[in-house]
C-alpha cells in the first residue's frame, strides 16, 4: 500500500514522460490511498488542461470519467479534522502549499502517524521534501 499525492496520479490519466514509470509503479502495487480531495485536484487538472489544450476537448470527457472511475476504487482518507491538525503543524515546518499540506497529513493520517510505515508517491519536489523530512520514503526514487 502507497499513499498517492495528485501529481502523481495525473500521468495516469494523461500520457506525459514519467508515464511508463508510473505505471509501472502502480502495477507493483495496486492498493492505492488518497485523500478525499485528490479527485477534486485531478478534475481541476483535466479543466486546466481542456482550456490551455483546446484540441483535446474531444476526448477530455471520456478521460475525465475514467479518473472519476479509478478513483473510485481506491482507499480514500476522509477524517478531515485529523488532516486539518496535522495540515496547521506541516504548514509552519515545511513550504508546502496548503493543499500539499492536506495530502501530507492525509499520508500521516493512512500512515497513523508513523511514516516510515508507508510510502508517499509524489512529483512534487517540494512535498517530497518534506514527505522526507517527516519520515516517508518517497517514490518514485529517480525524479
Amino acid at each position: 500500500m502507497k499513499f498517492w499525492d495528485t501529481s502523481a496520479l495525473v500521468p495516469l490519466v494523461v500520457d506525459e514522460p514519467t508515464t511508463p514509470a508510473i505505471r509501472d509503479l502502480l502495477s507493483r502495487d495496486r492498493d492505492v490511498v488518497v485523500w478525499m480531495l485528490t479527485g477534486v485536484e485531478l478534475l481541476s487538472m483535466l479543466g486546466r488542461l481542456g482550456r490551455i489544450a483546446p484540441e483535446l476537448g474531444d476526448v477530455l470527457p471520456g478521460i475525465r470519467l475514467d479518473a472519476i472511475d479509478v478513483f473510485r476504487r481506491w482507499t480514500t482518507v476522509t477524517h478531515v479534522e485529523g488532516v486539518l491538525r496535522r495540515a496547521e503543524r506541516l504548514v509552519g515546518v515545511h513550504p508546502l502549499s496548503a493543499a500539499d499540506a492536506m495530502q501530507l497529513g492525509a499520508a500521516l493520517i493512512a500512515a497513523g502517524d508513523r511514516a516510515e510505515t508507508l510510502s508517499l508517491v509524489t512529483l512534487d519536489r517540494n512535498l517530497a521534501r518534506a514527505a522526507q523530512l517527516e519520515g516517508f520514503r518517497v517514490l518514485p526514487e529517480t525524479r
